[in-house]
């Protein structure tokens, strides 16, 4: 069903806004009545926007309740390993991370960027495109992401370590809460976890962060005043869950569910869970779309991502690159928001089936893809990274991280690589 027609909201209020102080600088009256009552009707028409009853047949396919979720699942493997082997984990385990964090720092220069300027950027400086190592050059060097570093450390030339970013500060906050609660942490833990560790977040994740503050229970985090339950936030936390449950989709979905319910509903909540699994199964695989196919058993059958997801799968051989790949989603998502779990799945797995098991091809197609590309080229990196080992990663894609990721994490500002392996491996191993 296509979305409805948005009005040009922005332009009508930077008008208003700028009308405003123009009728003051004018001498008029009477101002402050005008913009009250605009305020009045866009706050009306929020209430009413909210009010607004919803599908019952809807909500029926996607429940927001686990063992509603499950009920609804097709069948699948479930648990595929039956045993812990280190050695294979540890290399797959690695291949893993450094494939997330090769994805996400290559695409978090150009995060939202269009084909165009991206195409045109790598021109102007003589890269590939799309690309196959990291940019040599970004714009805006001196500034820096998230107060952290400098936007020039994503560079190929100036990088010392994994640059920080969201999405690998989440695998790393999946680790510290596995840590201190164990793998069968509750939402609440969650919860508590965020408070602790986390000094800003964006979108649902704010508002979750922000409703925590201020006293509300954990379950009900992300379920006030929050627009964005469906947005990709959740989808880039699938990480940790994977590579703490190895060949064991379901119990690397249930934690994925734990997490995502803080702060998304429903798709959201699908996404994160989807590819929680499908990272949990990659360990296990010989190819990307096995994987895939494994993780749509841990999601309700009929629920709109999993809809979409077959779709993708279907379509993915007639998908030969990111330009074929970018305008397939733009056409059937039209009107979704960008930052949406699913139309960028869409991309991910189309990023995964153009690549298979050529890292750098599927890391450079799924960014030349664009929107939330640094969040779609680290899960596919991820995907791919555990089924070749670190063995299947070309040595430059992590030859300057020098055993070190950056995080912004409250009394975690860096740490060391093989560390992080190591504290995955211990968790891991438990329990077989």
């Amino acid at each position: 069903m296509p979305y409805p027609v948005i009005p040009n909201y922005p332009l009508l209020i930077e008008q208003l806004t700028q009308y405003a102080q123009l009728k003051h600088e004018y001498g008029a009256q009477g101002i402050s009545p005008v913009l009250a009552e605009a305020e009045a009707a866009l706050r009306a028409a929020l209430a009413r926007l909210v009010a607004l009853p919803e599908s019952a047949e809807v909500a029926t396919r996607e429940p927001n309740v686990l063992a509603d979720i499950q009920a609804l699942r097709p069948a699948g493997p479930r648990r595929i390993w039956t045993g812990f082997d280190e050695s294979v984990y540890r290399d797959r385990l690695a291949g893993a991370l450094l494939g997330r964090f090769a994805g996400c720092t290559l695409g978090a220069p150009v995060e939202f960027w269009s084909i165009t300027a991206m195409d045109a950027w790598a021109r102007e400086i003589g890269d590939a495109f799309p690309p196959v190592d990291y940019w040599r050059e970004i714009p805006n060097r001196h500034d820096k992401r998230y107060n952290v570093s400098r936007c020039d450390a994503y560079t190929r030339e100036k990088m010392n370590g994994v640059p920080v970013d969201d999405d690998i500060t989440y695998t790393i906050l999946g680790l510290l809460v596995a840590e201190d609660y164990g793998r069968d942490f509750s939402v609440t833990q969650m919860g508590q976890a965020w408070l602790q560790y986390l000094p800003m977040a964006c979108t649902a994740e704010h508002v979750a962060l922000e409703n925590l503050k201020k006293g509300l229970p954990a379950a009900e985090a992300g379920a006030v005043e929050n627009p964005f339950c469906e947005w990709i936030g959740a989808d880039i936390r699938s990480d940790p869950w994977g590579y703490l449950a190895p060949g064991q989709p379901e119990f690397a979905a249930r934690m994925a569910y734990q997490d995502a319910y803080l702060s998304h509903r429903r798709n959201g909540i699908y996404g994160e869970m989807f590819f929680s699994a499908a990272i949990a199964a990659a360990f296990t695989v010989d190819h990307p779309v096995q994987a895939l196919e494994i993780a749509l058993s841990e999601i309700p059958a009929e629920c709109d991502l999993a809809r979409e997801v077959r779709w993708a799968l279907a379509l993915a051989p007639s998908i030969t690159n990111y330009r074929e790949a970018r305008a397939a989603v733009d056409e059937h998502f039209a009107g979704m928001s960008g930052v949406h779990t699913n139309n960028n799945a869409c991309l991910t797995i189309w990023g995964l089936t153009i690549g298979g098991t050529d890292v750098t091809r599927v890391l450079g197609e799924t960014v030349a893809m664009g929107l939330d590309n640094d969040c779609t080229a680290a899960t596919a990196g991820s995907i791919v990274g555990a089924i070749v080992g670190q063995a299947g990663i070309p040595p430059h894609w992590y030859a300057r991280y020098n055993d070190t990721v950056h995080t912004y994490i409250n009394g975690h500002p860096h740490l060391a690589i093989s560390n992080v392996i190591d504290r995955f491996t211990a968790l891991a191993s438990q329990g077989w």
